[in-house]
């Protein structure tokens, strides 16, 4: 048994064996290098890679665009339109391989790039940067005033009567990522399909009989029979909670709503049922991908979309009710930076709600505390029969150069430990990787400290080119060999299927003898003198912790009042010790379960008149993002 050192990338062009060559990037770049982009759907690196980028402090959008050639870098064109806020250090872009040697020192842009993450959705190559839309100059917007809510979200049945007034669309704009479909790319964006009130109007019209609109001939219509064909979709259900025409009480306190208060699905009469909608369908391979492998960048530009179509003195409310359950959970990476800026820049015009997730009780987390010469070996199940590659991160503070990592696969001799900047493979016979331990002295991803990646092949496939890993429990040993004491935080990444959709995905997750899975009262909570490392606290959406979005938990209306899946607070294991800034908790509550029998609440599904039930923190954050917004 031994480590395979990474190789040179074959779009970077980085040798990633060469000591420190890994430091300050994305481990996920480099996994996705070292297995040839495997888990991307794709057989060789694409021709152009999509990044969410952080620019030095001082340095604009519009700056570095200058100092780069569009031939390996191309920035949508929103992010130095009028609709970017002045001093905007974030921003999207595509780029080509020489991109990673003007980033070195001496290059071009290595003075103006702090960091970046990679944004590549499976299925497919990344949007071409270089297509016909990108040339053609932006149609004129009419800009929206007044107060707006944008949804970012998974299935939009925007010609659903909730979402009508006076039998015209109140979605104003709509912008669809996918490749596929109907409707002009918006020009500032240079990718997907932008469909206008206008343009919804016309369809509806024209399929109008019996004073009745067609649902389905409409979305035929626009090529969005396929996620709209089903009773219940994410979006439409997460839309209609926050301003469809009936209305769910919840609470802006942090408290847990109050039973004097329940639920009242009465007809509204407040400004969110009779607001403007700009609507950003996400890509669909970004929502199949529930690890999120694309989500940062498809969301940044969903955000801009929805800035770029209002008129900057609007006041906005984003509804984000989709998330990941690995990455710093301290609000550092990218991503959460990106909105928190945006949020600030935008000073009182812009609110972004997050729910916090239903992996309360998944055991996906663990936390321990090591002294020198401790260790705290970690049991990670791999499930059979998993189409997906796996994935879990460790997450260290800035003065843990003494950790080491030992990794042993099931059934298999242990793997030398590697420690601090080191990395390696461990391959078939193919030479294909089977797994890979990334563990650069600091990552793009988070701001404090670094995180140790350990990315696994799926278990299973059906084509026999592709390379699978065996299922079990991977054991995870970490050791402290230095003096002082190290608070380590081991995240497994989301791998679930996504409503109405077969993937393959199995989530993995942690075991151990002391973790309490008997169902009985008071087994759906952490107790400080309980040994095991496995932590339901912790547990929580890792783009929910920014310091200036709006995190939401699920509460239930009867019964015992927290949703167990959801993060709680108060936080029955505060006193744990925990990396600097993490958070476990949500800034607010509201409504997610009827009672322990009937989870989940009802609203809107697909087709208009009918009604359907969705589970989890997807119903909460909605009811916030109304409250907010009525009181914008």
């Amino acid at each position: 048994m031994h480590w395979t050192p990474l190789p040179k990338g074959g779009f970077t062009g980085i040798d990633w064996a060469k000591p420190g060559a890994t430091t300050g990037f994305d481990p996920y770049l480099i996994w996705a290098e070292a297995d040839n982009f495997a888990g991307y759907g794709l057989d060789k690196p694409p021709k152009w890679l999509p990044l969410l980028i952080e620019l030095a402090p001082g340095v604009s959008v519009a700056q570095l665009k200058a100092a780069a050639s569009p031939k390996w870098l191309h920035v949508p064109p929103v992010y130095t339109s009028p609709a970017a806020p002045a001093g905007l250090r974030y921003c999207t872009a595509r780029v080509r391989p020489a991109f990673f040697k003007h980033i070195r020192p001496g290059g071009s842009v290595h003075a103006l790039v702090q960091r970046f993450e990679l944004g590549l959705p499976a299925g497919h190559h990344a949007d071409d940067p270089t297509g016909s839309a990108v040339s053609t100059p932006a149609a004129p917007h009419a800009p929206l005033h007044g107060k707006v809510i944008g949804l970012i979200d998974g299935g939009l049945a925007f010609a659903n009567a909730n979402f009508l007034r006076h039998g015209k669309a109140r979605t104003r704009y709509f912008w669809r990522q996918d490749k596929e479909g109907a409707g002009p790319a918006p020009a500032d964006l240079g990718y997907g399909h932008e469909l206008t009130s206008a343009d919804m109007n016309r369809a509806m019209q024209q399929n109008t009989y019996g004073g009745l609109v067609d649902e389905t001939a409409v979305y035929e219509h626009f090529k969005m029979g396929m996620e709209l064909n089903k009773l219940l979709n994410h979006g439409t259900h997460a839309l209609d909670i926050a301003c469809g025409p009936r209305t769910v009480l919840a609470q802006l306190a942090g408290a847990p709503p109050s039973p004097d208060a329940p639920p009242s699905w009465t007809p509204a009469n407040d400004d969110a049922s009779r607001c403007d909608i700009v609507a950003v369908q996400l890509d669909w391979d970004t929502v199949v991908d529930t690890s999120g492998g694309s989500m940062n960048v498809h969301i940044m530009d969903g955000l801009m979309y929805i800035l770029s179509r209002c008129a900057p003195t609007a006041k906005i409310a984003v509804n984000l009710s989709w998330g990941t359950l690995a990455g710093p959970h301290d609000g550092s990476s990218v991503l959460e930076a990106a909105t928190d800026q945006l949020i600030a820049l935008k000073a009182g015009h812009l609110q972004i709600i997050v729910a916090v997730g239903n992996s309360y009780q998944s055991q996906a987390h663990a936390n321990a505390t090591l002294s020198e010469g401790e260790h705290i070996a970690l049991d990670w199940r791999g499930q059979p029969g998993d189409l997906t590659q796996n994935f879990l991160e460790l997450w260290l503070p800035a003065d843990a150069q003494g950790i080491e990592v030992q990794l042993t696969p099931p059934g298999q001799s242990s793997l030398p430990p590697l420690a601090w900047g080191q990395s390696g493979t461990w391959s078939a016979t193919s030479g294909k990787p089977l797994c890979a331990l990334i563990y650069p002295k600091a990552v793009a991803t988070g701001a404090n400290g670094t995180c140790a990646l350990i990315a696994v092949a799926p278990t299973f496939a059906f084509n026999k080119s592709t390379t699978t890993a065996p299922s079990g429990v991977w054991q995870v040993k970490i050791t402290n060999t230095r003096a002082g004491k190290v608070t380590v935080d081991a995240y497994v990444e989301r791998d679930d299927e996504i409503i109405g959709v077969r993937t393959g995905a199995r989530q993995s997750h942690f075991e151990d003898r002391w973790y309490d899975t008997s169902g009985n009262p008071g087994s759906f909570v952490d107790h400080p003198g309980n040994p095991s490392p496995i932590r339901r606290s912790g547990s929580f959406n890792s783009l929910a912790t920014g310091a200036k979005t709006i995190s939401v938990g699920g509460v239930r209306v009867a019964g015992p009042m927290w949703a167990h899946y959801s993060p709680r607070k108060p936080d029955p294991d505060a006193a744990r010790p925990q990396r600097p800034g993490v958070v476990k908790v949500p800034a607010m509550h509201a409504y997610s379960d009827e009672n322990p029998a009937l989870l989940g609440l009802k609203a809107a599904s697909t087709r208009s008149g009918g009604v359907a039930r969705l589970v989890g923190t997807s119903d909460a954050a909605p009811q916030i993002t109304r409250k907010v917004f009525n009181a914008l």
